[in-house]
């Protein structure tokens, strides 16, 4: 006889990574391909003596330096396991079963999952035709059973992102006692210029039911590090400490979150080369005959439907792997130049294009 476990456990998906095999170039999980930044390596083996003791759970050293560089109290920071460790504890602070969990879709597949862990109700509102949130319709879903709405922007997997503008609106549209995630995985990547630039730590001041996510496994290039951190009202971060598991963020993890805020520099450098590289990607696709809607983000959007499975299949057996979603289209990280163009060299075979860009592709 086994042990008993939930039944309800049955119905809740698996976190599905991106695919990778020996040899194949990775275009799947929007992993930067630059080695960590300057001075992170030497804290890590420097940290790496110390592994013998636990990590200081509360983080804070790693608190301190981020609250002065946001110029936000230190109580109004929460470190996780990776920011999706956070999506699931402000999940659980907020729902539970007979509660709802409000998000976009297509958008970050950790929501349903983190939202199902709880026992809560998704409800999900489209993207619009030109694959963005739509939020006059997610404040139009909003019922007074809403507990936690997710904002991904730039959003995973599209690219797409709202402005600060679009975004006040509808900050100013949710009721107080609704808590609303930015989640910025991407925000370094973000070039939308002038006054319309979001930036949810900003837009989060004087707005307690406003939650802000930001990583250092993407741009800053520790996704194997696993360091995420929220911003918010000092309640509700004192109360994801309270569904937190101690000790989570390792130490080399937080020597590394500290060395990677002194090379801000080099970061720069880094998603500039990146932003460069996106643009030219796009074009070229575009150029190909397939639709690529606007990115801020480290990757291109493909919407091809149902076709979507198939491309994500022949691209891998070209030696390229990216990331098909279901039949909704397929997420390409932006690699290095020479990856670029491998994939480049395969989107753009006449066979290729014959089945996928254009009015074929928009058929599916």
């Amino acid at each position: 006889m086994s042990a008993r476990i939930r039944p309800d456990l049955a119905a809740i998906p698996s976190y599905v990574p991106g695919r990778s095999f020996p040899g194949a170039i990775k275009l799947a999980s929007n992993e930067t391909t630059h080695a960590p930044l300057p001075g992170v390596a030497d804290a890590i083996a420097e940290a790496a003596q110390t592994v013998n003791r636990y990590p200081d759970n509360r983080n804070t050293e790693l608190v301190g330096e981020i609250a002065k560089r946001l110029n936000v109290a230190p109580e109004q920071i929460a470190i996780g396991c990776g920011s999706v460790a956070l999506c699931q504890e402000l999940a659980q602070i907020t729902a539970g079963p007979g509660d709802e969990v409000l998000y976009a879709w297509r958008s970050f597949e950790a929501y349903p999952v983190v939202t199902q862990v709880v026992g809560a109700t998704a409800v999900t509102v489209p993207l619009t035709a030109d694959h963005v949130h739509d939020l006059d319709a997610m404040a139009a879903a909003i019922t007074p059973r809403t507990r936690l709405v997710f904002v991904c922007n730039p959003n995973n997997p599209t690219g797409t992102a709202v402005g600060r503008a679009a975004l006040e609106r509808f900050l100013d549209s949710v009721p107080a006692n609704v808590l609303v995630v930015l989640d910025e995985a991407y925000f370094e990547y973000l070039r939308i210029p002038g006054a319309d630039a979001p930036d949810g730590i900003e837009l989060g001041r004087g707005r307690p039911n406003v939650v802000v996510l930001r990583t250092f496994s993407k741009a800053y290039g520790l996704a194997g590090m696993r360091v995420g951190y929220a911003v918010g009202d000092p309640e509700i971060i004192a109360a994801l400490a309270k569904v937190h598991i101690p000790f989570s963020v390792n130490r080399l993890a937080q020597a590394a979150a500290m060395a990677s805020l002194d090379a801000q520099a080099a970061l720069l450098d880094r998603t500039h080369a990146v932003v460069d590289e996106r643009a030219r990607v796009r074009a070229a696709l575009i150029e190909i005959g397939y639709d690529v809607p606007p990115t801020e983000s480290n990757f291109v959007w493909l919407p091809l439907g149902e076709r979507a499975a198939a491309f994500g299949e022949a691209s891998a057996e070209a030696g390229v792997l990216v990331r098909p979603y279901g039949t909704d289209g397929v997420r390409v990280t932006i690699g290095d130049p020479e990856e670029n163009d491998a994939f480049l060299a395969f989107a753009g075979q006449s066979a290729i294009v014959a089945e996928y860009a254009g009015s074929a592709a928009s058929a599916g």
